[in-house]
């Protein structure tokens, strides 16, 4: 299978540090790639150069089967891949949540109302559609982003960018967040700190570090009761 995106050695700065150091990657359809690390390692700005909101300085990005390095290039890719913010808030900009979901089917091309029909689907599909005609800033945090995630999947992505999903969710909605995803045929990169989230959502598990990505492995250790670790190949030590 061709895959989604190929990352080879790619560089990005910002203020004169090396966020990206020659980090390289494959995603290929249907998988589901967990990216770990500190804060401050580059997760997010990986998320971003692959749909090209953060200039590469080195390095190559194919996406889709096409070489990119322009904006011109980068404009169809973000058709094509969605990417869910880390703070919902910055994703929920329209009046209400319907407006909010049918926003990216608009911009695709779609007539006014093939674009409602297609935001009100989703949001049934999600069994959201009761939160169709909510004023959008009045949605409880957990709400908020299973509607950023709506209006990401009524653009129907072939891959999804995810940028700390489980970020201030309470325990229903992290229940209702895992469930969607896992049941969403697409490729997706997850970048996350919930490590039993990802162990339960991914399928392969790469590492950042000093700005390039290692292939790693979840890992549970035996204690009084079990920690969830992950392993990063190359290490010869237990790292808790």
């Amino acid at each position: 299978m061709t895959p989604l995106f190929t990352v080879e050695g790619l560089v990005v700065s910002r203020g004169g540090h090396r966020v990206l150091d020659g980090a390289s990657l494959t995603l290929r359809p249907g998988e589901r790639l967990a990216v770990v690390g500190p804060n401050g390692a580059g997760k997010t700005t990986l998320l971003r150069s692959l749909i090209g909101l953060e200039k590469a300085e080195h390095g190559t990005i194919t996406a889709f089967g096409s070489l990119r390095r322009t904006e011109k290039e980068f404009r169809p890719v973000r058709a094509r891949a969605g990417y869910l913010f880390q703070d919902a808030d910055d994703q929920l900009f329209c009046p209400t949540v319907i407006d909010d979901v049918a926003f990216g089917p608009l911009n695709l091309g779609l007539a006014p109302r093939e674009a409602a029909e297609r935001a009100l689907a989703v949001l049934e599909r999600l069994h959201l559609g009761h939160l169709s005609a909510r004023i959008t800033h009045r949605l409880s945090g957990g709400e908020k982003r299973l509607v950023a995630l709506a209006g990401v999947l009524a653009m129907e992505p072939e891959a999804l960018l995810l940028d700390e999903p489980t970020n201030a969710l309470d325990d229903v909605h992290y229940r209702r967040l895992l469930d969607i995803l896992s049941g969403l045929p697409m490729a997706m990169i997850v970048v996350s700190h919930d490590r039993p989230f990802l162990h339960r959502l991914s399928t392969r598990v790469l590492a950042l570090r000093q700005g390039r990505l290692l292939p790693a492995a979840f890992h549970s250790h035996p204690h009084t009761h079990d920690h969830l670790h992950i392993h990063v190949e190359g290490d010869h030590a237990h790292r808790h």
